[in-house]
């Protein structure tokens, strides 16, 4: 069962919540941040990302970046930038990107359900960026960004959160990128009970997007838990913050692949170690798959469309016959060398919502050679695999519209 409580969410006014709104930190580079958040005070970034405030020889993972943000949300504090609510709540946030509409239950999920199994994960940690985020949220007292969690999809709590949605929003805006924000405030206590009573009835949740900050949070209580004698189970670092969705609403894209270069192979000996176990179709313009198993190619400036072969996967695998792995075993790995796709330096991975253009200028300007495009990971195969104990690959899903930070953070103490 699916233990979740409600919380006292420190987040902005009305009039600054769109000012205060930033995308997840890990979506951008630190140039990237600092441009975002030129000529804004309010901008979250300056908590989530304290570096675009520091000299740029700094060191990202240095003690002081750290302390930074610590500065900076007592600063935001002390300013009214954000304030803590009296009262414990649930919040319904909704986000809206074209025709695809999102609506999710903004709660504090319980680090024992992390650790035994009841929040189920599809990706491994790195060991560096888990550090990371164990000393940002530590030193912070706070878990400033949300976790990205799904569940298979229960009409009853769909029902219940549509209706909080019918009322009076607290904020309501879009952002530059086209993406609406519609946030309410769960302030029934009747509501609030039945919602969580119907999560017990969830046997499990699924990590979407934030497997580094879940492990984060069940090791940032570890660390509170040897420190405080007086230990009950009760403290607020047991619990972190979550925005669960229903599957039924969730919209993965996919994560496409450049490297740097052919392994030294030339053009001609790298196309036919390709076409060993795929069919190799040129294609007049950019190709992004509409299908399973199939995998667009940009190099020397053109396109091609590359359908794997049976009997290079395994269809009855859960992990092989994904299509992220079928790139990785048949191709990156036995012919790029490419082998640890999580720590190798010549590979990168870009998300699918910069579209294939974005595959053709990486390409184009020098810095990769060749670049692959993929067709999305569904969320029947994620759930599939978690279910079973499995591991994707890394870089196997990319969610969007993406959750802001800065609409509610979690204080731990």
């Amino acid at each position: 069962m699916a233990l979740i409580k409600p919380f006292r969410a420190l987040r902005p006014p009305k009039h600054l919540a769109e000012k205060v709104a930033a995308l997840p930190y890990d979506v951008m580079s630190v140039e990237e941040a600092k441009w975002m958040a030129e000529g804004n005070p309010f901008s979250f970034l300056h908590i989530s990302r304290p570096e675009i405030d520091l000299p740029a020889e700094t060191d990202p993972y240095a003690d002081v970046v750290y302390e930074a943000g610590r500065n900076n949300l007592e600063r935001f504090m002390e300013e009214g930038s954000l304030a803590q609510d009296p009262e414990e709540h649930y919040y319904v946030y909704r986000q809206r990107m074209g025709e695809i509409v999102q609506t999710g239950l903004v709660v504090c999920a319980g680090v024992d359900d992390y650790e035994s199994g009841v929040i189920r994960k599809h990706e491994l940690t790195r060991a560096d960026k888990e550090e990371d985020r164990v000393k940002h949220i530590d030193r912070l007292d706070a878990n400033d960004e949300p976790v990205f969690y799904t569940y298979r999809n229960e009409p009853a709590i769909s029902v219940m959160v549509a209706r909080v949605a019918e009322g009076e929003p607290e904020y309501d805006f879009v952002t530059s990128d086209g993406v609406g924000h519609t946030l309410w405030v769960v302030r029934d206590p009747a509501v609030i009970a039945e919602l969580t009573d119907r999560f017990v009835a969830i046997p499990t949740l699924y990590v979407a997007d934030g497997h580094h900050r879940s492990a984060a949070a069940g090791r940032v209580r570890g660390l509170r838990r040897d420190e405080n004698p007086a230990h009950d189970g009760t403290e607020e670092y047991n619990w972190f913050l979550t925005v669960i969705f229903p599957d039924s609403e969730m919209n993965i894209m996919p994560y496409n692949r450049v490297v740097k270069d052919l392994n030294g192979l030339t053009v001609a000996e790298f196309m036919v170690r390709v076409g060993d176990c795929f069919d190799i179709t040129p294609v007049e313009k950019g190709f992004a798959p509409a299908q399973r198993h199939e995998f667009g190619m940009y190099l020397e400036g053109r396109w091609y469309r590359l359908a794997a072969r049976p009997g290079s996967y395994d269809e009855g695998d859960t992990v092989s016959r994904l299509d992220v792995s079928i790139l990785q075993n048949n191709l990156l790995s036995p012919v790029l060398a490419i082998r640890n796709p999580r720590t190798d330096q010549r590979i990168a991975f870009v998300g699918g919502i910069r579209g294939i253009d974005e595959l053709e200028r990486l390409v184009a300007g020098g810095g990769y050679r060749v670049a692959f495009s993929l067709h999305p990971t569904s969320m029947a195969e994620l759930m599939q695999l978690a279910d079973a104990g499995k591991i994707m690959p890394p870089k196997s899903t990319w969610f969007e519209p993406k959750l802001r930070s800065g609409l509610f953070v979690h204080l731990l103490s």
